[in-house]
């Protein structure tokens, strides 16, 4: 029987987790290396200098979230001496704005994070988990047709100065990205990880990294001091635990804003009657789509933005859940840079990670080579505008690695990159693998739609009358010509009651699964 079974955004990522079950790692073991992989095989949407959150649901013992996300500096530079610059990125169909320069950094937790983690449940030494990403920086590997595109989006962020288009340039012309099958190389970064991996996590925090970080950020116009790195801290969090259709979910509690706003939307559409929805049918459409509306709305009615602790029991008070419950079941019936990670083990143990560097504040330090955030230019994560954060404050995010269990032992642990597209994206593979039934392959790439600002955007392959049905919501339907990395990109993991397991990664980023 197969021990093992991995979910990742890059092959490469996928196989350095596969290489430490296989030298006798752990399931926890083979996300550290995983993450840390991923930092170099997808540099758009991870870094070092990012932050995220890990799940850990072992087969024995309480279920753990780290919490290691982005932290605000402790104090704000003046306004007239902080470097912010707007772009926009081009999706194709839809546009995005994104904030870069040192002014966006936060204080990142991606190394803190890991070493907790590892220090609570790990078997394999950091030497021999960060082996593969350091091996990764100096070797190189070829880039992607999905990685350019996404390169592209954000090129004026990762070509905005010499030092990053010497990474993300082409050698030939830097002004233009890294063509298909350029190789990518950081051998400063695989300095930076083998250096950690000898001396822990206090080197980034209170060592030379640290001092090198700090001193970038002064001289650049950022916030972040040398006392914001050494003050960081992960925060070990209690899962949020809620059900939907006989299954009970472990998500990402407040402050994050995801987990509970997915958890909010399944207690919505908890009430259909799958067995008689047809699977992307207009009902179905017009279901989800009045359910992501609703809960963007009970998002700013609780105050979530405010206070996301204070927020969470408004939006579970069972009065305002039932009213915008009864709101959705009232459907006429003819009608930033982000990537995910998930490991389940045949014992039982599932774990996932979701981990952003935003889209990167558009510089990187010669002797660091990797990019630092631009959490603090993220709308997302800044709903009352850039420049609104609060110092030394956790802040909020989209991401939320989830795990559920079926009644009869299924266990799934699933998340997603992809902005304010990560909770639509985790909701609909939720409703798809538990509400319809489908296969996990299936409900990981099915169409899916997003609705935001009164747009409901939506891929190819719902029924043709889908668009009527979500147009009388007083939504404006756009129908995309295909599937895209806009919708997210879910890479989900499965156990079987018998042990048995089986992984799906999402084809609309690079997605990548082993099963060993």
């Amino acid at each position: 029987m197969s021990k093992a079974a991995i979910a990742a955004g890059h092959r490469e990522t996928a196989q350095a987790a596969a290489d430490i079950l296989a030298d006798g790692g752990n399931a926890v073991d083979a996300v550290l290396a995983g993450l840390l992989t991923a930092c170099v095989a997808e540099p758009i949407l991870a870094s070092i200098g990012g932050g995220g959150f890990l799940l850990v649901r072992p087969a024995e013992g309480k279920p753990v979230l780290y919490d290691f996300f982005a932290h605000t500096p402790k104090n704000k530079r003046p306004e007239a001496e902080t470097a912010i610059e707007q772009i926009q990125a081009d999706f194709g169909t839809t546009t995005q704005s994104f904030c870069m320069g040192m002014g966006t950094v936060a204080t990142p937790g991606v190394i803190s994070g890991l070493y907790l983690a590892h220090e609570d449940h790990g078997l394999a030494p950091m030497r021999l988990i960060s082996e593969p990403a350091s091996r990764l920086a100096r070797t190189g590997f070829p880039i992607t047709e999905y990685q350019a595109r996404t390169s592209q989006i954000i090129a004026p962020i990762i070509l905005a100065t010499p030092e990053t288009r010497s990474y993300f340039g082409d050698p030939d012309d830097p002004t233009k990205i890294l063509p298909v099958g350029g190789i990518f190389k950081a051998p400063k970064m695989a300095d930076a990880i083998e250096s950690i991996a000898v001396e822990g996590p206090r080197l980034f925090y209170e060592g030379e990294i640290a001092a090198t970080i700090a001193e970038g950020s002064a001289a650049r116009g950022g916030n972040l001091t040398l006392q914001d790195l050494a003050d960081y801290r992960t925060e070990r969090r209690d899962p949020l635990v809620t059900s939907f259709d006989g299954a009970t979910l472990l998500t990402n509690p407040p402050p994050s804003a995801g987990g509970a706003l997915i958890a909010f939307g399944l207690s919505l559409i908890g009430a259909a009657k799958f067995d008689g929805l047809r699977f992307l049918g207009a009902n179905h459409a017009a279901l989800i789509a009045k359910a992501i509306a609703l809960t963007d709305r009970a998002r700013f009615e609780s105050g979530f933005s405010r206070n996301p602790v204070g927020a969470i029991e408004k939006l579970f008070d069972p009065a305002l859940l039932e009213q915008f419950r009864t709101q959705v079941m009232q459907l006429t019936p003819t009608t930033r840079g982000t990537t995910h990670l998930s490991v389940v083990d045949s014992e039982g143990t599932a774990t996932c990670a979701t981990i952003s560097n935003g889209e990167g504040c558009g510089w990187i330090d010669p002797k660091l080579g990797f990019m630092l955030n631009n959490m603090l230019g993220e709308e997302d994560v800044l709903p009352n505008g850039i420049g609104s954060w609060v110092p030394d404050t956790r802040l909020s995010s989209m991401m939320a690695p989830t795990i559920a269990e079926t009644q009869d032992g299924v266990l799934t642990a699933l998340g997603s990159g992809g902005s304010s597209r990560i909770r639509t994206a985790v909701l609909q593979a939720l409703v798809n693998r538990i509400g319809f039934g489908k296969p996990l392959d299936q409900a990981v790439e099915a169409p899916r739609l997003h609705v935001e600002g009164g747009r409901a955007d939506i891929e190819p392959g719902f029924d043709g009358d889908c668009a009527d049905a979500i147009e009388k919501l007083d939504l404006e339907p756009v129908i995309w010509d295909q599937q895209g990395m806009f919708f997210g990109g879910v890479h989900a993991a499965e156990r079987a009651p018998n042990g048995g397991v089986i992984a799906a990664a999402d084809p609309r980023r690079d997605g990548t699964s082993i099963i060993l």
